[in-house]
């Protein structure tokens, strides 16, 4: 008997909160244009910068390193010549995957403060090349990139 009672009221509840939310009024929609936001926000471009920077210097090293083990292991078989280039591969790919992160991460919080201010339920990417805002989407580009100032 309890449980039917508990059963009831549950559903009562979420019978209700369905009609609060769907009496709400309509989703208020934002856009940004995402490759904008990466060439204009000065704290993406330099965080871009800095990581094509790192990697390059990476590659470099990492190209030195693999030439001098060979020139110091001339008789190195070809699996531990591979293995030393997948290691050097592992590496800058997590130098990369890493700098995408703190790239993602910036974009994020800028991206959820001004949602938050201009009150939007939510905000897609919309680019050139695959348009997907609609009509009457609000473009939040720019306060993203004040954002990222």
């Amino acid at each position: 008997m309890k449980l039917r009672k508990k059963s009831t009221a549950l559903l009562m509840a979420a019978f209700a909160s369905m009609m609060l939310m769907s009496g709400c009024g309509q989703a208020k929609i934002g856009y940004i244009d995402g490759e904008r936001v990466t060439k204009e926000a000065p704290q993406i471009a330099s965080l871009v910068e800095e990581g094509n920077q790192k990697l390059q210097e990476a590659q470099t090293q990492a190209e030195a390193d693999l030439k001098q083990k060979l020139q110091e292991n001339p008789n190195m078989s070809q699996e531990e010549a591979q293995k030393l280039q997948m290691d050097t591969q592992r590496k800058l790919q997590g130098l990369n995957q890493s700098y995408a992160l703190q790239l993602r991460q910036k974009v994020d919080a800028a991206l959820a403060k001004v949602t938050k201010d201009k009150k939007l339920d939510a905000v897609v990417n919309n680019s050139q090349e695959q348009p997907i805002a609609i009509s009457g989407a609000t473009d939040v580009t720019d306060d993203v990139i004040k954002e990222l100032q």
